[in-house]
């Protein structure tokens, strides 16, 4: 492991690897029928702060763009590769990258890590539920070509919890408000605990104008209003994301909270970790009253599973936690990492999944899916220290 200084900032680099074991990680990735592309390194700061979410900001490389505005290393390419694919006329395709990613160490925003970073995103219009089988068996196989032996595939689905919650039959506002906070522990926590605040004075009639608009539509009203009244936010946080908060409290005020027994029924869904076809049982058998489309993610997840086993997947080394969530905030389906015991929960080998909402997000109407992963050939290389 290697350390440089780029004004001022400490920068970690991760150790070469030979090129025959790059050669050898990379090579599944050349099969996948995909053109090799590359995006900017800098990217818009903002757009990744409101489709991620404002706790990435503290993992992000910050730096002045060309005219002065705000700007970031890319943190990875799933957002840079689908802004330049829908922005050179989108349609369907796959494409391949490999290239340098820099993100802030945990430690502290004096540090960065630069690591070279492979990966194939696919935006089809085709079988939804194969290709996610082949994006996983396509990293597993690139996983394996490093040479560990201690691999794991931990898998998740944000959808699934979303149909589980739909089974359970609550009323609208708690189903979508219980729904959106899948990826925020503390939120969700909250909900289960029954401890949710609800919005008062200014803050309710501010709600109250912004609930029902679109999300970009309630950012640039609540943006309007500052600007009226000459006021500048301080903190960092955006308008899409103060938007998105004053929304969700306004929803918690006349949503109601979860009753012990269905808070008790969330906790027991969430605690199911497992191999994936016991998993899927467990699952089953909380269900709801309003079963059916809990049943049919259940059924593509038995699809899915049997394309990854024949693809080549080691599915005995393969947990389905239904809890577990990424980071990145556009992700709204299924979910995969592979891990190495040697390095860690916190460091995976590869990672990936499904993220069909966010080419509208980016302003593009388009019918094609979108799903991919990446991998990063350092900590794949069974003789790396990374």
């Amino acid at each position: 492991m290697r350390c440089a200084r780029s004004s001022g900032v400490e920068v970690r680099l991760e150790r070469s690897i030979p090129a025959p074991a790059l050669d050898a990680i990379r090579a599944p990735l050349l099969d996948a029928g995909a053109v090799l592309t590359d995006a900017p390194v800098l990217q818009p700061l903002g757009l990744l702060l409101d489709l991620a979410g404002e706790a990435m900001r503290s993992r992000l490389f910050v730096v002045s763009g060309e005219a002065g505005e705000e700007a970031c290393l890319r943190p990875d390419f799933t957002v840079a590769v689908a802004r330049q694919h829908f922005e050179g006329g989108g349609g369907a395709g796959r494409r391949r990258y490999e290239g340098k990613a820099f993100r802030v160490a945990p430690r502290g925003s004096d540090r960065a890590e630069e690591f070279l970073q492979l990966g194939v995103e696919a935006f089809e219009t085709g079988d939804r539920v194969a290709a996610d089988a082949e994006m996983a068996a396509l990293a597993w196989a690139s996983a394996v070509a490093g040479g560990r032996e201690d691999l794991s595939l931990v898998l998740g689905d944000v959808s699934l919890f979303s149909a589980f919650v739909e089974s359970l039959d609550l009323a609208p506002p708690l189903a979508a408000r219980l729904t959106r906070s899948f990826a925020k522990p503390r939120q969700l926590k909250a909900e289960l605990d029954g401890d949710v605040a609800a919005p008062t004075g200014e803050q309710s009639r501010i709600a109250a104008l912004l609930a029902g608009l679109p999300e970009a539509e309630a950012a640039s009203v609540l943006q309007e209003l500052w600007s009226l009244a000459g006021i500048e936010p301080v903190g960092g946080r955006r308008p899409a994301e103060i938007a998105r908060r004053l929304v969700e409290k306004a929803d918690a005020a006349k949503a109601g909270r979860l009753d012990p027994a269905q808070a008790d029924k969330v906790r027991a869904f969430l605690a199911v970790s497992d191999r994936p076809d016991a998993a899927l049982s467990a699952i089953a058998a909380l269900a709801g009253p309003k079963a059916e489309a809990l049943n049919a993610v259940l059924d593509g997840w038995r699809a899915r599973l049997a394309g990854m086993a024949q693809r080549g997947v080691a599915l005995e080394r393969a947990t389905l936690a239904a809890a577990f969530g990424r980071a990145f905030g556009y992700y709204d389906g299924y979910l995969f990492e592979i891990r190495s015991a040697s390095l860690g929960d916190e460091r995976p080998v590869a990672a990936g999944g499904r993220y069909d909402g966010l080419p509208a997000k980016l302003g593009v109407a388009t019918d094609t899916g979108a799903v991919g992963f990446m991998i990063r050939p350092a900590r794949a290389y069974a003789g790396g220290g990374e």
